[in-house]
């Protein structure tokens, strides 16, 4: 799955402020309460210590001499990577990403991108690497090494109230409309998984396999504004969406499919994903990693530092 991301704000008319779309959506854990909790502050600093030098030697030579890492983020996926109400782009990915290049003794620079173009942009040398909440799959190992970091599920949402009496199972979203983000992993199980499902059942499929969106932002208030009925998307994203949606939206169901997220590096170039590898585990060891979860309301997603593998994806 393309396991990803997305959003915030007190009511909908704040996220319009600070996503500069329609709805800020997240990356949010199990442990922020639907409608109740309070969001994750954003401005929250986080201390972090500095280069490692044993890893520092492992950087390949062209990068330390450039010394800034260009990172690409799709940055409509809070709490991971989104902007915030300047227009900087911060989040869960961007707090580890400073602090693990920190460690490796690089700058880091991060641009925005569509996700679906994310990949291919880093095989194409137009970006070193990306932090953008990209499940750890065998087909993306194929293009791209990957370095997990963080585990999330997928999840649905609905209207507060849930209208159409659904019960969180995807296989059962035969015939309803759903929102979902272009190039995700919910994407893809809609075309398919769940559409050849509701087929040889007999039943309607979901409509243009899922209403599809560039922007998760996009996808979250096309749900909000009732154009659609349910949304699929990251487990993180859900919570985080709800969290912010001022009662508008509500999680159904439990999560499911939890896998790690990778950080996305070019391909055959071990001794970056091993010295990548070797500064996350460093900041967990030093705590920082713990505490950037914590600040984003994410740490139930934690992975520990023997299961900070690369290309270990499961299927």
């Amino acid at each position: 799955m393309q396991l990803r991301r997305r959003l915030h704000a007190s009511s909908v008319a704040v996220a319009l402020t600070v996503a500069g779309s329609l709805l800020l959506t997240g990356c949010g854990s199990s442990k922020i309460d639907g409608n109740t909790g309070a969001a994750p502050d954003a401005s929250q600093s986080v201390s972090t210590e500095g280069s490692d030098a044993a890893l520092v030697a492992m950087v390949p030579a062209a990068l330390k001499s450039k010394g800034v890492v260009l990172i690409a983020t799709d940055s409509t996926y809070a709490p991971s990577e989104f902007k915030d109400a300047n227009g900087d782009i911060v989040g869960m990915d961007v707090d580890l990403g400073n602090a693990i290049f920190k460690k490796l003794g690089l700058k880091t620079q991060w641009q925005s991108a569509d996700f679906s173009s994310i990949l291919v942009g880093i095989t194409a040398k137009k970006y070193d690497l990306s932090f953008s909440s990209f499940t750890d799959t065998k087909a993306r190992e194929q293009q791209v090494d990957l370095v997990q970091y963080f585990n999330a599920g997928e999840a649905i949402a609905t209207l507060t109230g849930n209208p159409d009496k659904l019960t969180g199972n995807a296989a059962e979203l035969c015939g309803i409309k759903v929102s979902v983000q272009t190039g995700t992993t919910e994407a893809d199980e809609i075309k398919n998984t769940i559409n050849p499902a509701c087929k040889k059942a007999g039943k309607p499929a979901i409509p243009n396999d899922g209403d599809q969106f560039n922007a998760q932002t996009d996808a979250t208030s096309a749900l909000v504004a009732k154009r659609d009925q349910a949304m699929m998307a990251d487990s993180p994203v859900i919570d985080y969406a709800v969290q912010q949606s001022n009662g508008q939206l509500t999680k159904i169901g439990q999560d499911y499919n939890t896998a790690p997220y990778g950080i996305a590096l070019p391909k055959g170039d071990g001794r970056l994903a091993q010295a990548v590898q070797g500064a996350l585990k460093d900041i967990i060891s030093d705590g920082t990693y713990g505490e950037i979860l914590k600040k984003w309301g994410v740490d139930s997603g934690a992975l520990t530092a023997d299961k900070i593998l690369i290309n270990a994806a499961a299927n």
